[in-house]
């Protein structure tokens, strides 16, 4: 299911000579990325068998996608990657409801034929570094409003430890870098979620954008800057093909 819309984040200021309104608070969000990759013994079953166990994964995808509050977003990987075809993108309010999902969807006739073979486990958080070209900006990472381009990067991100020894300006003067080089993309959308202590990242980074090209100049260009020097690993890295409908999806398999 696919979002229509944002929410409203303005900007500080006052309007009709009035206090402007308090920011709605927000719940923090789980986020969870789950990479499936299907045994050849499905597609040596019939295509009637094939059918009914897309849709019984499908009817499951759904119900979750009316869930209030509840994000489940499907992409494809095939031929892209060899260790992994479908990628369901999640997000809720509740962490078991990652679990009760996913019991369900290995349940199904297709989910008896899938192998989990990379999931990350994040939350929304609100940036301790300050975006002086827009100080508005970390607010909308506290709440993902996902699904809006036709691909998805996605990798799990560890820095160094010599990162954290930094002073704290010594850290934001090398992100005001950071984020001076990702304003000339602005064709490119970065999810960043935190996993600190809840799994064996730091970070899981997610990319949203039309144009390929865009998000691999993007990081190109990140390479050269100085916070680059403190990366310990951001691998692997994984291209996703959105596809608004499940069905869609399960029919590339």
């Amino acid at each position: 299911m696919r979002p229509q819309g944002r929410p409203p984040f303005g900007r500080p200021g006052t309007q009709s000579g009035a206090e402007s309104a308090p920011r709605p608070s927000l719940p923090t969000q789980f986020v969870n990325f789950s990479f499936f990759k299907v045994d050849p013994a499905w597609r040596r079953l019939s295509e009637a068998e094939q059918e009914k166990g897309k849709q019984e994964f499908a009817a499951v995808v759904k119900e979750y996608q009316n869930r209030p509050g509840m994000f489940v977003l499907s992409y494809s990987l095939v031929g892209i990657r060899a260790d992994a075809e479908l990628m369901l993108w999640r997000i809720a309010n509740e962490l078991e409801i990652f679990q009760a999902m996913t019991s369900q969807l290995l349940k199904t006739g297709l989910g008896k034929y899938l192998q989990i073979t990379y999931s990350y486990l994040s939350l929304t958080k609100r940036s301790i570094y300050v975006d002086k070209m827009d100080p508005e900006h970390q607010n909308p990472r506290t709440h993902i409003i996902p699904g809006r381009s036709k691909y998805l990067f996605v990798y799990p991100f560890v820095k160094t430890r010599d990162w954290y020894q930094l002073s704290f300006p010594a850290r934001q003067g090398m992100m005001d870098e950071h984020i001076q080089v990702g304003s000339k993309y602005p064709s490119v959308k970065l999810n960043t979620t935190y996993s600190f202590g809840i799994d064996d990242q730091e970070f899981v980074v997610a990319f949203e954008t039309d144009d390929p090209k865009d998000f691999l100049n993007l990081v190109q260009e990140l390479r050269e800057t100085e916070a680059s020097r403190y990366t310990l690993r951001d691998v692997p890295m994984f291209t996703c093909v959105s596809h608004p409908e499940i069905m869609d999806a399960l029919n590339t398999l």
